[in-house]
Formats: structure tokens, sequence, C-alpha cells
């Protein structure tokens, strides 16, 4: 019995000294923000290497995403005569939930677990180290652009992923099932309110993307400087933003739509 609560009081003290390296490691961070901008190359090859190279994924996920949620939601809606509706159920469903958690994930698990094995092996083999005896500071000179441009990449990619969504709602809906095509989007215009759905996606995202990039820079920095240890940081990364991700998601969703 005392090994047990000896064992929980370690892990307990590991895991609030994690969380107090990783708050000082966002704090420094933060303050690079600065060199980013008198550096703006670093910010924009970062914006290609984190937002364009996941374009792809996002854009083919949102695809088939809007057309499953448009033959899904064709026959729930078609047994209360409710089929033009069809538009104003996809979108809302994408902006408001699916949108911003669907891309987050898999912002996680292409972005963010690339971002923790890239600085993960520039700490096993010691960049970092030599970037310091040069008086650089790798905060400011690897971090910072990356965590910029993890955090301004999300809502891009969330938007993307919608509005790919609607469109392959459409295609299914009006293209497939007969929907009539004035109905699919006016319904979808007179339903969609900006504040209420598209405000509160966006703010979904821009949370979402700042979370999951502060656990993959972390973990990387933080990892350790091994082969087995950059791998079981990357594994961290993609499982850590996920609950968080999903946990966060119930947490705003809570505030923006319930009565907490």
């Amino acid at each position: 019995m005392t090994n047990i609560f000896a064992q929980l009081g370690a892990k307990t003290r590991k895991t609030f000294a994690k969380l107090g390296r990783g708050t000082f490691f966002l704090g420094f961070t933060l303050l690079g923000f600065l060199d980013v901008v008198l550096r703006p190359r670093l910010f924009s090859k970062q914006m290609f290497s984190v937002g364009v190279l996941s374009f792809l994924i996002i854009s083919i996920s949102g695809l088939f995403v809007g057309m499953v949620l448009a033959l899904q939601g064709y026959y729930t809606l078609s047994d209360f005569g409710a089929e033009e509706a069809l538009g104003q159920m996809i979108a809302t469903s994408l902006v408001r939930e699916l949108g911003p958690v669907v891309t987050a994930l898999l912002f996680a698990g292409r972005a963010g677990s690339a971002l923790t094995a890239e600085i993960g092996l520039m700490k096993a083999t010691e960049q970092l180290s030599g970037m310091e005896m040069m008086a650089i500071d790798p905060l400011k000179r690897i971090i910072s652009p990356r965590f910029l441009a993890g955090w301004v990449s999300m809502p891009l990619l969330a938007a993307i992923f919608s509005s790919v969504g609607v469109l392959g709602g459409h295609l299914v809906g009006v293209g497939m099932l007969g929907v009539d095509d004035g109905a699919y989007w006016a319904q979808m215009q007179a339903n969609i309110d900006f504040q209420d759905d598209i405000i509160n996606g966006i703010i979904k995202s821009i949370v979402f993307g700042f979370v999951v990039t502060w656990i993959a820079l972390f973990e990387g920095y933080d990892a350790v400087p091994t082969s087995e240890g950059v791998s079981r940081a990357t594994t961290r990364t993609v499982v850590s933003s996920a609950f968080s991700i999903l946990g966060l998601d119930f947490i705003l969703t809570a505030l923006m739509f319930g009565d907490i």
C-alpha cells in the first residue's frame, strides 16, 4: 500500500513539474514572436511546412465527411419530410463541431507529430545546444516561428475543411439524392448565424491550434534525446492533443451554447 501511494505521489510530482516546464516554455516562446515579425521568411517557410503541406489531407477529409453527412442526414430528414433542410444540417455540423474538431485531430496527427519529431531530432543531434553555444536562442529562432505558423494555420485549415465539406454535401445531396439546389443554399444562408455558428467555430479552431502546437513543440523540446525518446514524444503528442481537443471542445461548447 505504501508503494502505491509513493508511486502515485511521484507521478503527480512529475506531472506538475512537466506542466511547470511547459508553462515557462510557452512564455519564452511567446516572447520570441517579435523576432518572428522581424524575420518574416522564417514564418513563411513554416507556414508552408505546417499549413500548405496539410492542405491535401484536410481537403480530402472534408470532402468525404461532407458526403457522409449528406447521406446520413438525408435519410434521417426524409422521415420527417424535411429534406430541404439538408444544407442547413450539414453546414451547422461542420461549422460548429466537425470542422474545428476533425481538422485539429488531423492537424495533430500530421503537422503536430512532424513538429515533435523535428524538434526532438534537433535536440538529439545537439543542434539546439550548438545554437546556444553560438549565442542564438533556439526558442526564438526555431520554436517561435513554428508556433506562430501552427497557430495561424489551424483556423485557415478548419475553414477549408468546412467549405469543402459543404461542397461535398452539395455533390451528394443535390447531385445524387435530388435535393433542390436553391433550397440547399437558401436554408443554409437563412439559418446559419454569423455570431453563434461561424465566429464560435473560429474561436474553437484558434484555441485548438494554440494548444496542439504548444503540445507538439514542447514534447519535442522536452523529449529524451534518443531515438526511443523522440518516438515516445511523438506518440504523446498525438494522444495528448486528441484528449485536449475533445476536452476543450466540450468546455467551449458548454460555454458557447449551454447555460454554464
